[in-house]
């Protein structure tokens, strides 16, 4: 072990965290948590330990690739638990196998679209719209919070289903918690949801009036010898103290934690940029011999994609092949809309190409009449980088962080413009059985597509119903409807981004 790393594990911390073990490449391959950052990590550096994995290849390989680490500290386990799972989530490291879901934490669910909504407990949020709370750690701990929670709120949770009763109003229970609860046992809608809001406030962490008069509560019994009370109060004290435990803020700057930062930053030295390409897109072309040529635009934010950001393009100033066109026309569409939305360009643009492409990128900038921002061309048979000034092509070492940033956007514009050239495709096979039949010519077929948006929906419809269309009488409808046969389901799954244009 290297001298540096020596001290280095020698000056850690005994407290609780989370260390962060890197390869060579600075690249975040395994995230741990510890009760004793100073023991843990140090017994990853024990001469011995080699030995005693002999055993379990993936700890061997991994022990190997060890080149440097970062630590987190945090105040308790709890919290150490709670940062490792969302660490592991966030930088997804090739060697955790944990933590790929939220199956380890509880989380409390409210649907406010119920008519009479309860508090449920899930270990997934799903992007719906209901409002999630937590997660919790401590799971029994929360659940007895939520049982007092319902006891002094009077809301439902999960095991109880209200029921509408004649006047209007909701029946809450059947059974004997109508007596236990403590509160009336029907209620009008637009009174529980009031009860609703208190009880989220509560969830929210604004519950420290009730905190204080709990524990004031608390140290009355004990005073007046009324122990029991005073120990289930104590509980009650305990268990909300837990629950509302929010996870510490993290405001240290993790910058240097990030994998793909020093990608960025090789990026940067390598091309000469002023700073690292934090915004990059990169264009693809993709086309069949000429046919469904179409185009399309992925961008990276921080190294990673941004998929709401992706862009796809069906070329309109000319029908053939001709990469150069196209990448002139889609570069000169995308930038000039940027430009009347008073948008920031990109700090890098990537052509997916050599130099005849990134000459027809430049050649949209100039009909522009505006400065590019930092372009290059990546050519694929030798991943050579070409520059639009007069410098020479770059060749890159193939394990080269910058480099690998480089292909994978590359890579991800490539399958971008091919799933959407595979769905154009799709869609103009099942749509041609419409130029095969008689009688329908270009205007009713255009008809057809627009009243009913795809070739599905038209097999779906009725002979009444296609009839409706313009221009179709109901002879020629039944004819059509006959031809189609019954629908089929959609074969084709929309990729990610929006289309422009």
């Amino acid at each position: 072990m290297p001298v540096d790393l020596k001290a280095k594990v020698r000056a850690l911390p005994d407290g609780p965290g989370v260390y962060l073990m890197k390869d060579r490449l600075g690249r975040i391959i395994y995230v741990g948590k510890a009760k004793s950052l100073k023991k843990r990590v140090a017994s990853y550096f024990q001469p011995g330990r080699f030995r005693a994995l002999r055993a379990q290849p993936k700890i061997r390989t991994l022990l190997g690739l060890i080149e440097d680490f970062d630590i987190l500290e945090v105040r308790s386990e709890p919290e150490a638990l709670l940062l490792e799972g969302k660490l592991i989530k966030q930088w997804r490291p090739k060697y955790n196998t944990d933590f790929t879901d939220d199956k380890r934490f509880l989380l409390v669910r409210m649907n406010p679209e119920d008519e009479m909504p309860r508090f449920t407990l899930t270990r997934f949020r799903k992007e719906d719209r209901a409002r999630y709370f937590g997660p919790f750690a401590h799971s029994g701990l929360l659940r007895r919070t939520l049982a007092s929670m319902r006891k002094r709120y009077g809301v439902l949770l999960g095991d109880t289903r209200p029921v509408r009763q004649p006047d209007g109003r909701w029946r809450l229970y059947d059974d004997v918690r109508a007596e236990l609860s403590g509160w009336p046992n029907e209620v009008a809608a637009s009174e529980y949801r009031g009860r609703v809001e208190a009880a989220c406030a509560f969830l929210d962490g604004k519950s420290r009036e009730w905190l204080e008069a709990l524990r004031t509560e608390m140290g009355e019994r004990a005073a007046q010898q009324e122990y029991e009370k005073a120990a289930e109060l104590r509980d009650v004290v305990l268990a909300l103290e837990k629950t509302l435990e929010r996870t510490r803020k993290f405001t240290r700057d993790l910058t240097r934690l990030r994998p793909h930062e020093e990608a960025l930053r090789a990026l940067q030295e390598a091309l000469g940029l002023e700073a690292p390409p934090r915004q990059m897109e990169c264009f693809d072309i993709s086309h069949i011999s000429g046919t469904f040529v179409v185009a399309a635009m992925v961008h990276f934010t921080e190294g990673r994609p941004d998929k709401e950001q992706y862009r796809r393009f069906a070329i309109k100033s000319f029908i053939g092949n001709d990469d150069f066109r196209a990448m002139e026309e889609v570069v000169g569409r995308r930038y000039r809309r940027l430009l009347e939305e008073k948008k920031l360009f990109p700090d890098l643009v990537v052509i997916d190409g050599g130099r005849g492409q990134i000459a027809a990128a430049l050649k949209a900038f100039v009909a522009l009449g505006c400065l590019p921002p930092a372009m290059i061309g990546l050519a694929k048979k030798h991943e050579t980088i070409i520059f639009p000034d007069a410098r020479a092509p770059l060749n890159l070492p193939l394990d080269h962080a910058g480099l690998n940033l480089l292909q994978r956007l590359r890579d991800e514009a490539h399958r971008f413009a091919n799933t959407y050239n595979a769905d154009l495709r799709s869609r103009k096979i099942r749509e041609s059985v419409l130029d095969d039949f008689p009688g329908l010519g270009a205007k009713r077929k255009a008809a057809l597509l627009a009243h009913f948006g795809s070739l599905d929906r038209l097999r779906a419809a009725t002979a009444e119903e296609i009839a409706a269309v313009p221009g179709l009488g109901l002879k020629l409808a039944a004819e059509l409807h006959a031809r189609l046969g019954p629908a089929k389901s959609a074969a084709v799954d929309d990729a990610a981004g929006g289309a422009d244009g």
